[in-house]
């Protein structure tokens, strides 16, 4: 399959037939392209990664890093139809009986994205929108520098409120999970 175009509008049974071996995200049937992300990406993505994994060992839900295909269905796409998929850093889901194939089917319950100088305005602006109107009870921005991470939780009236901003040394007592604290310490170390 040759790169997608800028021009079409692309489904997930499209996106399924891309080179595996390159990083792609579809935004309302729009195509984007990831580039590897930095080793201190991967250090944060890492710690987060482990301190969710840890929790999830006596829970129900789990925690994946990206590479994992968030599908975000529009009222009742079927999943091959689905014209948002995107790969956070790390998914939280409690409902496992939407894993399918490459990721979720469905909204999950937690959110996390790193930004970096290229994805600043996709995670904060494009994946916020979806992720809020796809119902996500937890989204949270991780920004390397300067070393903050801004939580958004979903209200009552199904709109994210005014973030909650912590600097690196806080820890974050997890709305979505009230007996889960993350230390940001060693995230950001």
């Amino acid at each position: 399959m040759s790169i997608p175009e800028s021009n079409k509008k692309y489904t997930y049974n499209d996106y399924l037939t891309w080179p595996e071996d390159e990083r792609w995200e579809i935004i309302d049937g729009v195509p984007f392209m990831q580039s590897a992300p930095s080793w201190q990406h991967q250090a944060i993505l890492s710690e987060l990664h482990r301190q969710f994994a840890n929790y999830s060992l006596n829970s129900p839900c789990r925690a994946f890093v990206s590479p994992f295909d968030v599908r975000l269905p529009d009222l009742e796409e079927n999943d091959e139809d689905v014209t948002t998929v995107a790969q956070p850093d790390l998914t939280v889901i409690c409902d496992s009986s939407r894993l399918q194939g490459t990721g979720y089917y469905g909204t999950p319950t937690l959110v996390i994205g790193i930004t970096s100088p290229t994805t600043g305005k996709m995670d904060k602006l494009y994946k916020f929108n979806k992720y809020e109107e796809a119902g996500v009870k937890e989204y949270w921005i991780v920004e390397p520098e300067p070393k903050i991470v801004s939580v958004f939780v979903l209200q009552k009236n199904q709109r994210y409120g005014r973030p909650d901003v912590y600097p690196e040394d806080a820890k974050i007592l997890v709305s979505t999970f009230p007996d889960l604290t993350i230390d940001l310490k060693p995230v950001f170390k």
